[in-house]
């Protein structure tokens, strides 16, 4: 079984395939959840808990693109108006920023050197240190964070979902790497039961972390069907696969590699979403909504270079964890078949994202 900690990272570098040029989407998606964060960071003034003399937070899945720049200067922000406000003595604040070992917190801190970290002329300094390492654990001291914010990072697993092999050990969910229309039902409740146990982890071990009353923020890639092989959560996935079964027709790829390739991420429903939360039970929901998003590719007027964009951008986070399973050798000729499908009719209709947003408080006592 492969190893998600040593092969689930985003292109990295600055180059034209890496994610840091290429995540036009999520930058949009925190755009647009900005508004929460900052209500988040109000919300926590107003709590009954000492801030003492710094407010610590941590961004999951960080990645090396510049959202999390802007998770940092919104909170940041954030504070500098309440502490106007209150008319209190300015805090620092302390960010964590989080994501697995092979991630490029090279590029992510080369990102923020342009900045002032730590600058005491402002109202608010602000400390950023890297923490590697797997969110579906502990990273943290007990009662040490005040704010968790992550941005489309929960849905990754933390392994492909067990029981995809017969008891004869043949693949159940052949010719495919995800959800969908062909996949027998015990594909679905496999992947089901994964995100069940990994997001249970997460939120236990944020548990631990989170102070009495502190707040989490999280943005994942979720769906409002009921069915979890629908479009808008298996387009990525059901397009690779295609390709792939391509390169395989051609004797470019083994068949068993695509036989046996199911890739950790699942799109959960608000409603499993809910349900895990309630059994779980260390955090109440504040609120919870879904929202439907255009790719940005998708807007421009020449349909034929946005759609080549969007392949682009697709590759930028998929590209570490097929060449994993497939091989560096082949890439190229993956995600130019990858993009031929992708543009090939393009009056074809591309579903749009749905996000959703979960903000919890942790439970007193």
């Amino acid at each position: 079984m492969m190893e998600v900690k040593e092969a689930l990272f985003m292109n990295r570098g600055d180059g034209e395939s890496s994610y840091a040029q290429n995540s036009s989407f999520t930058q949009k998606v925190a755009s647009l959840t900005m508004p929460v964060l900052e209500n988040a960071v109000e919300t926590l003034f107003s709590k009954d808990f000492d801030l003492l003399q710094a407010l610590n937070a941590a961004d999951l899945g960080c990645a090396a693109g510049p959202n999390t720049f802007t998770v940092i200067f919104t909170i940041k922000r954030m504070m500098e108006k309440k502490c106007r406000e209150l008319n209190c003595q300015p805090l620092e604040l302390q960010v964590y920023l989080n994501d697995l070992p092979g991630n490029d917190f090279n590029t992510l801190f080369k990102g923020l050197s342009s900045k002032v970290v730590g600058n005491k002329c402002e109202e608010v300094s602000y400390y950023v240190m890297g923490v590697p390492g797997s969110f579906h654990g502990r990273l943290f001291p007990r009662n040490s964070l005040h704010l968790v914010h992550s941005s489309y990072s929960v849905h990754w697993l933390s392994q492909a979902p067990k029981g995809l092999r017969s008891r004869e050990g043949l693949a159940l969910n052949k010719g495919k790497i995800y959800i969908s229309k062909t996949s027998p039902p015990v594909v679905r409740e496999a992947y089901l039961s994964q995100f069940h146990e990994d997001f249970t982890m997460f939120l236990n071990a944020r548990s631990q972390e989170v102070v009495p009353n502190g707040c989490m923020v999280l943005i994942l890639h979720g769906r409002k069907s009921s069915d979890p092989s629908n479009m808008e959560s298996c387009f990525t996935w059901e397009l690779l696969a295609i390709a792939i079964s391509e390169l395989v027709s051609q004797g470019l790829i083994d068949e068993d590699k695509l036989d046996t390739f199911n890739v950790p991420y699942y799109t959960p429903s608000l409603e499993e979403m809910k349900d895990i939360v309630e059994r779980e039970g260390s955090f109440t929901i504040d609120h919870i909504e879904g929202f439907e998003l255009d790719s940005p590719h998708m807007q421009e007027k020449d349909k034929w270079a946005g759609r080549e964009k969007l392949a682009k951008a697709i590759r930028a986070f998929t590209e570490p964890i097929m060449s994993n399973q497939f091989g560096d050798e082949i890439m190229d000729k993956l995600y130019d078949k990858f993009t031929h499908i992708v543009v090939s009719d393009l009056e074809a209709k591309i579903p749009k994202t749905t996000s959703i947003i979960l903000v919890l408080s942790k439970i007193v006592g």
